[in-house]
């Protein structure tokens, strides 16, 4: 009987067991939508592309936008409207709360060794929602301790090189920082104080910059008073920017050597004696360190590629390139020593303080921040000093896709004063040239007061700009009077040669060549330098490239690429035949296919001809 009883118990319960399973995949199956849904909204927030700052990595287009140039030569990029949680002036549910709470909560071993963070799937919501604070993953920040261990990712001969401390001057690391997490703060601060010989490190100023956090108050106050490094904190009464705050802790140091960092670095095994050890040997340089990667969502800690030096574009925003080929051979001899820089990031570097001042320290007219690296490059190499580049130290540095901070006036307003400034004191004829192709410059150029800056020039007998470009950075695209500068046009269809808009693994714009309809007005997409030498270039250090030989195809495919200063990159224009030859391969450059470019054996087809029309670049 019992077992009757149990077998129709069985029986009544079977359809009740199905039901729940039935229900319990439902669930799962909704968990798993649920966190993908979230994950790749995150991935969303993670590639905003919003205004464009130094210390960010080029924007990459999200999976729903799309680009082309247009028939104007307009760059276009479409997207759709993700509504306001991803509004960068009203984040969702930031409230004060929120903001003046300090979160740090590390985790042992979390980040150990640089190693990424890995959020469980559970806590994404919460981490999106902090993302909107800094624009960087703050839980997985303030999970790692603040003295996390990092890997030596210096070469392995300059981990074998060793330093004479001996009569090496001290230094003032100087970091400003508005409204930074504590933790990216303070691990900064404690890679410096662990990383750094103690007899080189007088002291560490910080300098906030009229932050509104409650935990950047006091309770900053009393933990840097208990580190085992002098460390200050001087505060700015009101929004003052980043330059008039670096003046401010330049002034006030006591070390011999100034070191700038940003608030969001973490300082690696080495990399202040070999800042300190160069300037000692000639207070004129200003030295850096290699920038290398803490990547904002997982914080974890990349090597950086060393063969690139700092420029910038026909923007004057501030470009990494690949080294000139004359640098590199030279750093092949060996691969510790460093090598100069036409210019400088500006977030990371190192000099004299009596030679900061003496050359005009920074230009305090210029608000907020922008510009200040390129005004300080040119001043520092026109007036006789040099910028250099150090391999054997390493810095990371959180780089973020947008700013949580605000601009007075807005950041295009403040950029192009600051740049314009730059312009009008430091590039002579090449000032024409930039305010001529950016309006947004150029409307703000009479605004600007720079007599004392121009007088300052004046006394410090600097060189000239062109001095510049053919001493420091003679690889440069810039136009100048014996060069050929404006559009590249076909005989045959009428359409121009137009520089692509797809980038390549270092953020240039990499592709096939081709042409298009060409625009009316000048137009930067669609102007090209031909060199005395041959090379035919374009802004973003970009050059016409072709296979110097091509077994596998009859018309090798002519492709726009990163200048390299090789054979395959030069060419020969003849004014007769309206020929452009490709001087390695001896084939000429023609249209083919999708107005895609080929080379061909050179015949004075109309499709191998080709009118250079130059446009006045001053």
């Amino acid at each position: 009987m019992d077992i009757q009883l149990l077998d129709s118990a069985v029986e009544m319960l079977a359809p009740c067991r199905r039901r729940v399973w039935r229900l319990w995949s439902v669930l799962l199956s909704v968990s798993a939508i649920t966190v993908v849904l979230l994950w790749r909204s995150h991935e969303e927030v993670t590639t905003s592309d919003e205004t464009e700052r130094d210390d960010w990595v080029a924007v990459r287009l999200g999976r729903d936008q799309k680009e082309y140039v247009d028939h104007r030569g307009v760059h276009v990029v479409v997207g759709h409207y993700m509504g306001e949680a991803n509004n960068l002036q009203n984040p969702p549910n930031l409230t004060e709360e929120l903001l003046n709470s300090n979160m740090f909560d590390p985790r042992p071993n979390q980040g150990k060794d640089g190693q990424p963070v890995v959020i469980p799937s559970h806590e994404l919501l919460k981490m999106q929602q902090l993302f909107h604070i800094n624009r960087f993953n703050l839980m997985a920040s303030d999970r790692i301790p603040l003295n996390r261990s990092l890997p030596d990712v210096r070469k392995k001969r300059c981990q074998s090189k060793s330093v004479n401390l001996t009569g090496l001057p001290a230094a003032t690391v100087i970091i400003v920082f508005h409204n930074e997490a504590w933790s990216t703060l303070l691990r900064t601060v404690h890679s410096v104080v662990n990383r750094s010989p103690r007899s080189l490190l007088q002291e560490v100023l910080l300098v906030d910059d009229a932050s509104t956090r409650a935990f950047l108050k006091e309770p900053l106050d009393q933990h840097v008073a208990m580190l085992p490094v002098p460390t200050r904190v001087l505060r700015t009464h009101e929004r003052v920017g980043l330059v008039r705050a670096r003046l401010l802790g330049a002034r006030e140091a006591r070390g011999q050597i100034l070191t700038f960092l940003d608030a969001h670095c973490e300082c690696t095994v080495g990399w202040l004696e070999s800042l300190i050890s160069r300037v000692a040997e000639d207070r004129t340089r200003v030295v850096c360190p290699v920038i290398d990667i803490i990547n904002d969502d997982s914080f974890a800690y990349v090597r950086s590629f060393e063969l690139h030096w700092g420029a910038f574009n026909w923007e004057l925003h501030f470009r990494w390139y690949t080294l000139g080929g004359g640098e590199i051979k030279r750093r092949k001899q060996d691969i510790t020593e460093p090598f100069r820089t036409p210019a400088m990031a500006g977030g990371l570097f190192a000099m004299d303080k009596d030679y900061f001042f003496e050359i005009g320290a920074y230009d305090e007219q210029m608000e907020i921040w922008g510009g200040e690296n390129l005004e300080l490059s040119f001043r520092v190499w026109q007036c006789g000093g040099s910028v250099e580049i150090a391999p054997c130290s390493h810095v990371g540095h959180l780089f973020r896709k947008s700013s949580p901070y605000t601009f007075p006036g807005g950041v295009g307003e403040v950029l192009y004063s600051n740049l314009a400034r730059v312009a009008l004191v430091w590039m002579d004829d090449w000032k024409e040239f930039y305010f001529k192709f950016n309006p947004a410059a150029a409307r703000l150029r009479d605004r600007q007061s720079v007599r004392s800056r121009l007088e300052l020039r004046e006394r410090l007998q600097c060189k000239s700009f062109e001095w510049y470009l053919d001493n420091v950075w003679p690889q440069h695209f810039m136009p100048k009077d014996d060069r050929f500068f404006g559009k590249i046009r076909s005989r045959e269809s009428g359409r121009c040669l137009q520089k692509p808009v797809g980038k390549g693994s270092i953020n240039q714009p990499v592709g096939s060549a081709t042409v298009v309809t060409c625009t009316a007005e000048p137009n930067l997409l669609q102007m090209f330098v031909m060199s005395p030498s041959g090379v035919i270039m374009t802004d973003e250090s970009v050059c016409l490239d072709a296979p110097e030989r091509d077994d596998s195809a009859r018309q090798p495919k002519v492709r726009i690429m990163a200048c390299s200063g090789t054979g395959r990159q030069k060419w020969s224009y003849s004014e007769q035949t309206f020929a452009l030859r490709h001087a390695s391969s001896g084939l000429c450059l023609s249209t083919g296919p999708d107005e895609a470019l080929i080379l061909q054996a050179c015949s004075g087809h109309i499709g191998q001809q080709w009118q250079l029309e130059s446009v006045p670049w001053k």
